[in-house]
């Protein structure tokens, strides 16, 4: 069987009108009017929703393996897709089979919300007289708190990072290495987001920079004194040096051949910093989740971390308050005379 949706398959294609599509099983493939509406959807998100293009690859996956079951139920119109269908498609992810290993809760849940967005599509264009996958609700993932580090273990992952090897190369990457640090902490920006600006987007004069969030929406960020002071003396006395290998252009932060340096190299970065500071368990995100665990035990409102962080909804940062008050028992549980019998 041919699989429906090549990796490709991102364009907006025009969808056929409802009732002059192929009949069930005639169309030039199995599952050819399947693989329309589902490139149609996937083009109303890049254009119309402008989705980040990691959001688009994951939807593009998912709805790809969805596309799979139903031609092997038989399935060749998105208006022939009943509830069963969909709840196959859910415990067939939560089960694994010879091609695929069982989904965790989380996995599958981004799963199902790919496949309900489809068929609301669906059904709004046209495409379909009813939306199957309304009642089919998404597993609830265990929820996780996001892991912090203490403030003396990012002194220690921070000065880890300044660390070089001999020569003018070691020093210029213990540089950069100094400031990406410093400025992910400083500012609770991403790694992509901070591997994806430009030195036209700093104004270390002001303390800020204007970064690129997902769904390509802009947002401002802080850059604290002791960012501003690593960013500053990596321009000076490290990018010059780097950007000797390659085309760099406009790019704020260069790999060790002169290009921009990647999200995989950043994280690199963080790794080899984490070793050295004697830390386990340091991931892409942990920076980010201890600038706004960090404000929020310093007292600042969770509106205002929800703006830095470039969260749209309040609900996504409050999770940070939970660690907070875990925090807080921890400490009345070992501290107070009275907290336990």
């Amino acid at each position: 069987m041919r699989c429906p949706l090549s990796p490709s398959a991102t364009g907006s294609h025009a969808a056929p009108a409802p009732g002059t599509g192929p009949a069930p099983g005639t169309g030039p493939a199995a599952g050819a009017a399947l693989e329309s509406a589902v490139r149609t959807y996937l083009g109303h998100l890049a254009v119309e929703r402008g989705l980040a293009a990691n959001t688009l690859s994951s939807y593009r996956r998912d709805l790809r393996r969805y596309l799979a079951t139903l031609v092997e139920r038989g399935r060749a119109a998105i208006g022939e897709v009943t509830e069963d269908d969909v709840r196959a498609f859910l415990v067939a992810l939560r089960e694994g089979d010879a091609d695929h290993p069982p989904l965790s809760a989380g996995s599958a849940a981004r799963a199902v919300v790919a496949v309900r967005g489809l068929h609301r599509f669906a059904l709004r264009e046209g495409l379909a007289a009813d939306d199957p996958a309304r009642d089919v609700r998404p597993p609830t993932p265990p929820r996780r708190l996001p892991k912090a580090i203490s403030i003396d273990e990012v002194e220690r992952l921070l000065s880890a990072a300044s660390t070089s090897d001999e020569g003018a190369a070691g020093t210029a990457r213990a540089l950069r290495d100094r400031a990406l640090l410093e400025l992910l902490y400083g500012s609770g920006a991403r790694i992509s987001e901070a591997v994806g600006l430009d030195i036209d987007d700093l104004d270390l004069d002001e303390g800020f920079a204007r970064v690129a969030g997902k769904g390509g929406k802009a947002r401002v960020v802080p850059v604290g004194d002791y960012a501003r002071r690593a960013v500053e003396a990596y321009l000076v006395r490290a990018r010059p040096e780097l950007g000797r290998g390659g085309r760099g252009g406009p790019a704020l932060f260069l790999n060790a051949r002169g290009g921009r340096l990647s999200r995989q190299g950043a994280w690199m970065v963080l790794r080899a910093a984490a070793e050295r500071a004697g830390l386990k368990e340091v991931s892409p995100h942990t920076l980010r989740h201890s600038f706004a665990t960090h404000l929020l035990d310093g007292g600042a409102d969770v509106r205002v971390v929800q703006e830095l962080l470039g969260h749209a909804s309040v609900t996504t940062t409050q999770v940070y308050t939970l660690v907070t008050v875990q925090l807080l028992r921890e400490v009345y549980a070992t501290s107070h005379p009275r907290a336990r019998s």
